[in-house]
Order: structure tokens, then sequence, then C-alpha cells
């Protein structure tokens, strides 16, 4: 009986497997060649609200043996809320030695024994809490934005530098730099599908984003930090906090931030907080690339968000289209889960991954115009990196009349009188 032979595989078809093999991992950094690790990591939660539950269910999500272990918030409240959300979802209790309450929470959090962190309170306190994390040796997952001032980002820069010094793995809340269609749509950019870049758009205009009134018993500093996304201290103005996010894929496809920038906005109708209703400006990036920039929380207008880049050839959306492609690229994921995952696999793999470089100068190009439009002036690159401008904690006289209808008179910045 004749045994069946296996096919016979010459040099140059397992040269040409390879190199597509290797060609999908780097387009794709979630694409695992071989069986992917399995043991079990403890996440660290600092910061429980909104969007620190969201990325522990996203992590839980990416890895069935990856489990919040630990929970650290400044109130007490939503600390109780997540460990209730996790027994109603996950089915198991998030035991309360491991919860900690208050600013200094957080130290508390990095002496247990998590294996990575999410950071995921006020953009204010991220400097102070990643290199935090860095030095305990803590891997990291933080959201976006990563500072408020141009002294936050050079801080950031240090701790990301040291990170990789000491070999931990840092991935940010940027999701689209995890999301399928927009990695496979700028890998045929940047390999030429439309030519060189010669300009670029990007915009957030949606309708009036969430806000808290002031109760009964709350502090200053308790109002502020639960509706810290409408103060430009906690959140650096939603030029920072949101379109951080457009601006960051404009880097991604061209290569690099913005030389300077020329910026203007205004306020009209937010109750509450010190921030601006909208945005415009135009960054100035090398080979005299322009690129208009447009963000606008404010109901009743045309909504848009997306970026648009433009080359010799053709144009792209950055999400699947491109205008030289007869048919669109489709890939579905769900981001939010995607950029955990390729963390936890860099982290038992041992893989490299460090995104602090990439989300802090995204976000320095928008605190840098969001300066520009504050005070009317073009503001470069070059100041950002040794301004020593740092915000924190503002002072107010909060009247009894903008007290009782849980609003303040905002101290809203004035062109050419900064």
């Amino acid at each position: 009986m004749q045994r069946d032979r296996k096919p016979r595989i010459s040099r140059r078809d397992f040269v040409k497997a390879s190199a597509a093999a290797a060609a999908a991992v780097g387009a794709f950094p979630h694409v695992v060649l071989g069986q992917a690790s399995t043991r079990p990591l403890k996440v660290g939660l600092i910061g429980c609200g909104g969007r620190g539950s969201g990325a522990g269910n996203d992590c839980m999500a990416a890895d069935p043996n990856v489990k919040v272990v630990a929970l650290a918030d400044v109130f007490k409240d939503r600390i109780d809320a997540y460990r209730q959300q996790v027994k109603e979802k996950h089915n198991y209790e998030i035991d309360e030695k491991l919860c900690f309450v208050g600013f200094d929470a957080y130290k508390k959090l990095l002496d247990t024994d998590v294996d990575y962190v999410i950071l995921a309170t006020p953009p204010y306190y991220r400097p102070e809490h990643f290199t935090a994390c860095v030095e305990a040796g803590k891997h990291v997952f933080m959201e976006k934005p990563v500072c408020v001032d141009p002294v936050g980002a050079r801080k950031m820069f240090a701790a990301g530098r040291k990170a990789d010094e000491k070999g931990l793995r840092v991935a940010a809340g940027t999701q689209r730099r995890h999301q399928k269609q927009y990695i496979e749509t700028i890998r045929r950019i940047h390999d030429g599908a439309i030519g060189k870049i010669v300009a670029a758009q990007c915009y957030w205009n949606m309708g009036q984003l969430w806000y808290r009134k002031r109760e009964p018993g709350w502090s200053d500093m308790d109002w502020m930090i639960r509706d810290w996304v409408n103060w430009t201290w906690l959140s650096g103005d939603h030029i920072v906090e949101q379109h951080v996010h457009n601006i960051d894929v404009i880097n991604w496809a061209i290569g690099t931030h913005p030389e300077k920038v020329v910026a203007m906005g205004a306020r009209h109708r937010r109750v509450t907080g010190d921030q601006y209703d909208f945005f415009c400006a135009d960054f100035f990036y090398p080979d005299h690339v322009h690129v208009l920039s447009q963000c606008r929380q404010i109901n009743g207008c045309a909504n848009d968000v997306s970026e648009r880049v433009i080359g010799e050839k053709g144009v792209s959306n950055c999400n699947g289209w491109i205008s030289t492609l007869k048919e669109p690229i489709k890939i579905d994921c769900n981001p939010y889960v995607e950029e955990h995952r390729d963390l936890i696999r860099a982290i038992r793999e041992d893989l490299p991954l460090n995104e602090t470089k990439n989300v802090t100068e995204s976000t320095l190009c928008a605190v840098m115009a969001r300066i520009s439009a504050y005070t009317g002036r073009s503001v470069s690159w070059e100041e950002m990196m040794e301004s020593n401008l740092v915000l924190g904690p503002p002072t107010y006289e909060l009247s009894e009349e903008n007290i009782a209808a849980g609003v303040i008179k905002a101290h809203v910045p004035k062109p050419g009188h900064a």
C-alpha cells in the first residue's frame, strides 16, 4: 500500500510564505504565529468612572484569563458601583481589601501584585500616575489624552523612555491604531496607494457632551472631578480630550507631528465648566503640508467625525476607503477590545509595545492648538518643548445663584489678552 506523500515545499515557496506571514503580523499587531500563552493576568483599575469601568470590561472581554482584581478612585461610590457591575456581569467579587479610596489610592494599588494597570482618571493626573506605574514596574494601559499641558507632556515622554529601559509594555486608548480597518488602510497609504500626502483634514463635530450639575454637599473639587470633561485643567478642553483621536490618525498617516499651529475658537453655549464650544486650527507639517482641524460640541449643527488625507495620486479617509482602489477595505473588529488584546499578547510573549511617544505627541499637538486659540498666537512645537505652562485647580468665587443653578460664570480666555 502506497503511503500518502506530503507535497514538497521549495525554498522559494517557503520564503514567500514566511514573508507573507511576517507582513500579516506587521499589518495587524494582534495576529499571532503559533499558540499564545494563556497565563492569567491580574489588572488594577485606577479611575472607576464610565471610561474606566468600560476599559475594565474591555480587558476582560479580550481574554478569559484576565481579571480586574484591584480598584482605586477618589470616590467610594464609583468603586462600589463597579464592584457591583463586575459581580453581575462577570460573576465574581473584587476583594474589598484591594479597593482603595482617595487621592493617594493609586499608590496603594501599585503596591499590590497586579500585572498591568489601567489609567482612566481625568487626564490632568495621567503624568503623575503613569510615572508612578513605571517606577513600580507595572505594564500600563492608559486612556487618552495623556496630559493637559507642556510640562505634563515632557513628563510623559520621560516616563515612556523609562518604560522602555525597564522592559514594560504600554498601550494607549487611541483605539484607531488597533482597529484593523484603519491599520490596513494606513499601511497601504504608507506603501504609496495615494502617493505623497500633500494635505489633510480632520473633524470631531458633534452635539453637547455630558455634564454634571453641582449637588448639595459637594466641594468645589468634588464637583469639578465629577464634571471633569468640562474643565480645562482636568481634561485639557475638548480639542485635547476628544479631538486627539483624529489628530492622532493624521500624525500616524503623515508619519510625524506638526511644526506649528494657528487656531481659533470661542464659547457661546456651554452650561458648565470653563471650556470653549469650538476650535478650528491650521496645523503646519513638514514639507509645506497643511492640515485643517475642526472640533465642535454644539447641538443642532452639522456633525462629522472623520479624517481625510490627500495625496498626489488619490484621497483616503484612513478607514477603509482609498480612491485608487476598486473596492473599499472592510475588516470588522472591536478596537476597544483589540487594544487590550494587543497589550495582553505583548506582556505574555515579551513583545515590544510602547505607545507613549505617539499618544503624547498627538496630545501635545492638541494642547498646542488650544493654547493658540486661547491666546490668538501662532504656537510652535519648539515652544511647547520649552514651555513651563502647568495647569492646576482654578480658583473661582461661586455665587449662590450660580451654585443653585448648577453652573458658574466661566473664566474664558480672550484671544489677544492672554
